[in-house]
């Protein structure tokens, strides 16, 4: 939804030494029932650009509502996180027929392709793209944005909560969010309640900064989602608690504070987490990334520290 309605902007405005701006329409493929619906744009208006997710995209193809032969170009974003999704194998399959026709583009798009020469060689040995692709590198050197200021609390494990709520109220920042762990399968099948339900529900008993907190999680049905993030861009500020489903391409500039609650698996998801603050046009703010860890995660926060090249200063909330 956010790129369709950024690629309709986009659409508007007529190209370089045009007069009139030609005819293109932007069409979103959400998953859920809405096929029919599709169906009938479809033929009425073939749409220029196609917004979809890998699943609506292939049951489109397969029901033979949009036809491959008909692509020019393919723009794969966030690539490295598609390739290890549920939708692998849709993916490698739509990639290896689209790949097969000469006058087509592939576009793979992400700010973090570990290892992107053995990437590209895959790709490529697969054919999932053709043998001249050139790789754009846009910032090689620092791959994480210099306004941030990396922070770090060690706290019991017990002590998370209050730690959060200590930062929050001498931080008290405008618009924030708040990272917390994935619930476990073992969890959800006990009928446990997850940390960021439980994170939620203490926030809105003890912290009187934010009058409205907000949820967002994997579990959540679109319409939910789509609410708390409606509700997101129309307040003036924010608390945003979520999973890491929020971690990549969300674009919410306004965001000056991370608060890592549970510190992410790897170093390519602290780096997608960061990014969503320090964002055009307000990355001259001053803009942090704070995690709450325990002591024998500190090597962890070194490791990351050092493969993506920040510093972090420790506090002593």
């Amino acid at each position: 939804m956010q790129v369709t309605k950024v690629a309709r902007m986009l659409a508007t405005k007529p190209k370089e030494g045009e007069l009139e701006q030609k005819s293109c329409t932007v069409m979103a493929l959400l998953d859920g029932g809405m096929l029919m619906r599709h169906k009938s744009w479809l033929k009425a208006e073939p749409p220029t650009i196609v917004v979809a997710t890998i699943g609506s995209l292939c049951q489109m193809l397969e029901k033979h509502m949009i036809k491959l032969e008909a692509m020019r170009v393919l723009v794969i974003d966030e690539v490295d996180f598609m390739f290890s999704s549920k939708q692998v194998s849709s993916l490698r399959k739509l990639l290896t027929s689209y790949s097969s026709i000469n006058t087509r583009q592939t576009v793979f798009a992400s700010a973090s392709i570990p290892q992107h020469k053995i990437f590209l060689d895959k790709c490529i040995q697969q054919k999932w793209t053709k043998n001249d692709t050139i790789h754009v590198h846009v910032n090689p050197v620092e791959p994480m944005p210099s306004c941030l200021h990396h922070r770090f609390v060690i706290c019991l494990k017990n002590r998370r909560h209050e730690t959060l709520l200590s930062l929050l109220q001498s931080d008290a920042p405008q618009s924030a969010i708040v990272f917390v762990g994935e619930q476990s399968e073992k969890s959800k099948k006990a009928g446990n309640a997850s940390s960021a339900t439980l994170l939620i529900n203490f926030l809105k008993a003890s912290y009187e900064g934010y009058s409205d907190i907000l949820l967002l999680e994997e579990d959540m049905n679109f319409n939910s989602r789509a609410a708390s993030l409606s509700e997101v861009r129309q307040a003036g500020s924010y608390l945003l608690v979520s999973t890491d489903i929020a971690a990549r391409g969300l674009d919410l500039p306004e965001t000056t504070h991370i608060y890592n609650y549970d510190l992410p698996r790897t170093a390519i998801d602290y780096l997608h987490r960061a990014g969503r603050t320090g964002r055009k046009p307000f990355s001259d703010k001053k803009c942090s990334v704070t995690s709450i860890i325990i002591s024998k995660e500190r090597f962890v926060l070194e490791k990351y520290e050092n493969e993506l090249m920040f510093n972090c200063e420790e506090l002593i909330v």
